[in-house]
């Protein structure tokens, strides 16, 4: 049985964590199965428009697999699990990501890497580091205050409290909530609608987006101007089918 399996359809990757029994907790092995289809992805930016993570069973992720490392279960490289996430951040094509039930800590780091979460009702997001004794690796002091402010990621850190699905909202952690049995309908409908726009567009817009938060404001700006991708090979096709059907 696939940890991570992957379903296409049209130009939308949709990559399902596969672990309902373990609340998908991140284990090495899923991980490592995680990080093969991110890579594949990387290289398939003219076949794969837009990608969905999301999660089997009642909890998106419950965090980093604490019996795997107890057990001695280790990843390839001492920054592998930090590194994947950091491949999905950079993915060329947006990222929308499913939420339901726990999203903790390591999971919670997995999220904020996508581009645009969508929270279930049920979705609970907190950083729990604080009670087992650890500190993040895989991005949270840096990913966190970009959501939602440095002041309101200290309080969920230093607190290791449980953020609803409302709240997440409220604060732009998510985007917006939906009920859970309408949360897959809900982002394939909005991963199909940005489909329908411009690929160019989408990977121009995201890597702009993503270059200007690593850059002072005039520095994003001069950027702008000079590394945006500029207009698609097909311009001239949609402004001549502006309006039409």
């Amino acid at each position: 049985m696939a940890l991570v399996e992957r379903t296409d359809d049209d130009g939308l990757c949709i990559l399902t964590l596969n672990r309902p029994e373990a609340l998908n907790a991140l284990s090495p092995k899923l991980v490592m199965e995680l990080r093969a289809h991110v890579d594949a992805l990387h290289r398939q930016q003219d076949e794969i428009g837009v990608v969905i993570l999301r999660a089997e069973g009642r909890s998106f992720c419950a965090g980093n697999d604490l019996k795997a490392i107890q057990s001695g279960e280790e990843a390839p490289a001492p920054n592998y699990q930090s590194d994947t996430v950091d491949l999905i951040e950079t993915l060329p094509q947006p990222v929308i990501g499913a939420v339901q039930g726990h999203c903790y800590t390591g999971g919670l780091e997995l999220a904020l890497a996508v581009d645009i979460i969508v929270a279930g009702s049920s979705a609970k997001f907190a950083d729990t580091h604080g009670k087992w004794g650890m500190t993040p690796r895989w991005g949270m002091s840096r990913r966190l205050p970009d959501r939602v402010g440095v002041q309101r990621a200290k309080e969920m850190m230093y607190s290791g409290r449980t953020v609803d699905a409302e709240e997440a909202v409220r604060i732009g952690l998510a985007v917006e909530w939906v009920p859970d049995e309408e949360l897959q309908d809900h982002v394939v409908k909005m991963a199909r609608g940005f489909l329908a726009n411009s690929w160019h567009t989408l990977r121009g817009d995201k890597m702009l987006v993503n270059e200007g938060q690593n850059r002072g404001h005039s520095d994003a700006l001069a950027f702008e101007r000079v590394h945006s991708p500029g207009r698609s090979p097909d311009v001239a096709e949609r402004v001549k089918n502006f309006g039409k059907g």
